[in-house]
């Protein structure tokens, strides 16, 4: 099972050699200046977001790998059943989320409280995760509605496609 801890001025995502193999990569290395927020997730399926990118997803079972999203990637080594840390990453770091299956609450909790001493630069404002950040409302829409005016003088709807 992946184990979390500092090395230096890094947060380390220990991984087993089967959990490399699944994830396709090493271990996960990220600045503990980049920890933003550090969360426990007693439903293991509440800290998924996004679509598998790469690695290994078994609905209902394990999960791990990258993950993408519209606002970026996230890295999970989660197991069905237990309770999950969650470590928001501000927006320089690699991935905007990690999150890690560990044994037992009490495992959880205990991480949580040691990163929380650990990182320099952690938000306690909230005690829980936050929601992704809309996409933006400005992107090009598919299709517009304009007016057109006919030559009655009145108005009628166009879709333009974009």
């Amino acid at each position: 099972m992946a184990r979390m801890f500092a090395d230096g001025d890094d947060l380390v995502v220990h991984l087993t050699w089967r959990e490399k193999t699944a994830a396709r990569r090493g271990d996960v290395r990220v600045p503990l200046t980049a920890v933003c927020r550090v969360t426990v997730e007693p439903d293991w399926w509440r800290a998924l977001r996004g679509v598998p990118q790469r690695g290994v997803s078994i609905p209902g079972v394990r999960c791990i790998g990258t993950r993408s999203h519209h606002a970026g990637l996230d890295f999970v080594a989660i197991q069905s059943g237990r309770p999950v840390v969650c470590v928001e990453l501000r927006p320089s770091a690699p991935f905007r989320l990690l999150a890690v299956s560990l044994p037992t609450r009490a495992d959880a909790r205990t991480t949580v409280q040691w990163l929380g001493r650990t990182a320099p630069k952690i938000d306690t404002s909230t005690p829980w995760r936050q929601p992704l950040p809309v996409p933006e409302e400005n992107s090009a829409p598919a299709t517009l509605m304009r007016l057109r005016e006919n030559p009655h003088g009145r108005s009628s709807p166009q879709f333009v496609r974009w």
